[in-house]
């Protein structure tokens, strides 16, 4: 079941006559599940692309390989560029992107440790990406994760 920011957005969404689209990389498409999951999503949700392994950021959304190895493949730059280069795939009013460590084994250091996560929303006249470091299991780091997002979208959007 959705969380209450995610029905609230969802329905702000629907209200303002807007769809949304994903890519997503540590979140592994459950934030489009959940959007899924509200009353009108097919109003809404345009769909979704996961790209958890760094070679699909570069192969389908065509993320220059230097970017990711500058950066590394969960960064703001990276998921500023994903969120960016998605609306060339799925024709959405927003695009999110989101990348991060929600597991040890990734590119996590001291200033960026497991829990950082990293979320970037596209629309025709606004680009902003967060940083945010959440605590807890890998679900509760997404759960959280999808939540900002929700709450981003009711914010700017």
């Amino acid at each position: 079941m959705p969380s209450i920011l995610v029905t609230k957005s969802s329905k702000h969404l629907v209200a303002n006559r807007l769809t949304i689209a994903f890519a997503e990389s540590a979140t592994a498409g459950r934030a489009a599940a959940e959007y899924s999951m509200v009353e009108d999503s097919g109003k809404l949700l345009k769909g979704g692309l996961v790209c958890y392994d760094a070679c699909l950021k570069e192969t389908i959304l065509g993320v220059p390989a230097e970017m990711i190895k500058k950066y590394t493949p969960e960064s703001a730059e990276v998921t500023k560029e994903l969120a960016h280069r998605l609306k060339s795939l799925i024709d959405a009013d927003v695009q999110v992107a989101i990348t991060g460590l929600t597991s040890s084994g990734g590119s996590e250091t001291l200033q960026k440790p497991v829990g950082t996560m990293f979320i970037h929303l596209v629309t025709k006249d606004k680009s902003i990406g967060i940083k945010e470091i959440f605590k807890g299991s890998p679900e509760e780091i997404v759960m959280q994760t999808i939540d900002q997002v929700a709450q981003l979208l009711l914010t700017y959007v």
